[in-house]
């Protein structure tokens, strides 16, 4: 019975982990982008996604990671021999390249605080796709085990969601051409026209 326990808690600590995980790096966008307001916007915003940001890596983001881990390592105790199949192997290799992302999405929480952030809102984007795909190849691991299938349907898959990835950062660079456009016209608008 414990088992069942530790894999309720664990898929729990998963939801609120990568509830956290995508939330936090949107406001890092939105953070980044505050530079372009007017003040005294740019530092009303940027105190106030600052404060969000830090609330939802500790009281959020951090907890479910923990949990999530900690569950982990709870179910395999009770299920030892996980340990000694391909499929497992594959599945602590990408929570172990999702635990360096929450690291470095916290690294970064630092840096803009500091002020000192170098990453674009559109690169920013980019990174927020990250944890999708590894969610992707994660729960495909744990449905199908070492029956990972690799048929033409499974291809088909993973192109429907490098599709969606892709789609998303098309929709995010044309808001931003089409944002650059309205301030570029706003300004020639605004402009003294000279005869």
């Amino acid at each position: 019975m414990a088992y069942y326990w530790f894999k309720a808690f664990h898929i729990v600590g998963v939801v609120v982990w990568f509830a956290g995980l995508f939330y936090l790096v949107r406001l890092f966008i939105y953070h980044v982008e505050a530079n372009d307001k007017p003040e005294p916007a740019r530092t009303i915003l940027q105190e106030q996604y600052g404060l969000m940001e830090k609330r939802l890596l500790n009281i959020i983001t951090t907890p479910g990671m923990l949990v999530t881990v900690s569950m982990a390592i709870a179910l395999l105790v009770t299920q030892p021999d996980y340990l000694h199949q391909g499929w497992m192997h594959a599945k602590l290799a990408f929570v172990a390249v999702l635990l360096g992302y929450h690291h470095y999405c916290a690294r970064l929480l630092k840096k803009l605080q500091a002020g000192t952030c170098q990453w674009t809102g559109q690169q920013l984007r980019a990174l927020n796709e990250a944890p999708t795909l590894l969610l992707v190849l994660i729960v495909m691991l744990v449905i199908f085990k070492n029956q990972f299938p690799t048929s033409a349907s499974v291809w088909l898959i993973v192109g429907l969601v490098v599709t969606m990835l892709a789609t998303i950062q098309l929709y995010a660079r044309k808001r931003r051409l089409d944002r650059e456009r309205q301030e570029a016209a706003a300004s020639l608008e605004a402009a003294p026209t000279q005869s």
